[in-house]
């Protein structure tokens, strides 16, 4: 399959307030997100037309701005209505949408606070991450060479650029070994996520989670929830150890590009995709769709 390079494409991207040609919308090399990774960013889709939790979305944007110790120079509302008008000026109903705020070039150096902040959006076409067979039969995983930091050391609250380097890395390796990602533990050695996406095991008919206290607390995660719960599965949100994974016997992972997806292996344990895993996944794809009916 051939590359398209990102930066040569046909289509519009909304920067600072305005549309500007695709190949037009560049930054300085001397920006500051670039060096010191002072950016924040959101991955949404949308489908037929509506983008699926656009408001939590941008709230969290700006959420993860103020982390960082930063104010976007818009409101919400204006934000919710550039990605949809970033979507209809591209002429795409179904697609993916990548907000994205940092700081610029005026200062280069740790501290940058007179530095103008930037935003864009971009928005493509991207289909499921994961093809239908592969999702059917599960995928696998290694486990991450990074852990997920402490709360302490890094702000792991925020959808920050810098948090995903350790994804990247870890991702790249996993993938030249064969797998589709890697599982990541963390600072304590508790499961915590994949690169990204959140993970949910099964075990005896009942869900389990890690709980989201030095990871974000997904989106995608939080509406798998109330599917689940709403169809009379128990939920339970704790910390897992690894040892444990040998006890479950279904696992997927979830996020806006992953969207529900089986997993068949972590590393060195097993599992199945099955009923719940599978039920969830339709649920889900119906939900986003809006076709999903009363369980």
């Amino acid at each position: 399959m051939s590359l398209v390079p990102f930066d040569d494409r046909d289509g519009w991207i909304w920067l600072d307030g305005q549309f500007v040609a695709w190949r037009e919308a560049k930054v300085h090399v001397l920006t500051h997100g670039l060096h010191y990774a002072s950016a924040v960013f959101e991955g949404e889709r949308m489908y037929g037309g509506e983008i699926f939790k656009l408001t939590e979305h941008t709230e969290r944007l700006f959420k993860s701005a103020e982390i960082l110790d930063f104010q976007i120079p818009y409101t919400v509302e204006q934000i919710d209505e550039a990605c949809k008008a970033t979507a209809a000026k591209n002429g795409l109903t179904d697609c993916y949408v990548r907000p994205i705020a940092w700081r610029g070039s005026e200062m280069i150096g740790v501290s940058a606070q007179q530095t103008k902040i930037h935003v864009a959006i971009a928005v493509w076409e991207w289909p499921s991450y994961f093809d239908p067979a592969t999702k059917a039969k599960g995928i696998r995983l290694t486990w991450g060479k990074y852990d997920r930091p402490a709360p302490n050391t890094a702000p792991t609250a925020a959808k920050a650029a810098g948090l995903y380097m350790i994804c990247t890395i870890s991702k790249h390796a996993a993938e030249k070994d064969g797998y589709a990602d890697a599982m990541m533990l963390d600072y304590r050695g508790y499961v915590a996520e994949a690169t990204g996406a959140n993970v949910f095991f099964v075990k005896d008919g009942v869900i389990h989670t890690p709980t989201p206290d030095c990871f974000l607390d997904g989106i995608t995660r939080r509406t798998v929830i109330d599917i689940a719960r709403q169809r009379g599965f128990e939920v339970v949100e704790r910390h897992i150890e690894k040892s444990e994974l040998a006890t479950f016997s279904e696992c997927f992972i979830v996020g806006t590009a992953a969207e529900v997806t089986p997993v068949a292996e972590v590393g060195e344990f097993t599992f199945k995709p099955a009923a719940i895993s599978l039920s969830l996944m339709d649920a889900y794809a119906r939900l986003v769709r809006r076709e999903l009916v009363a369980a």
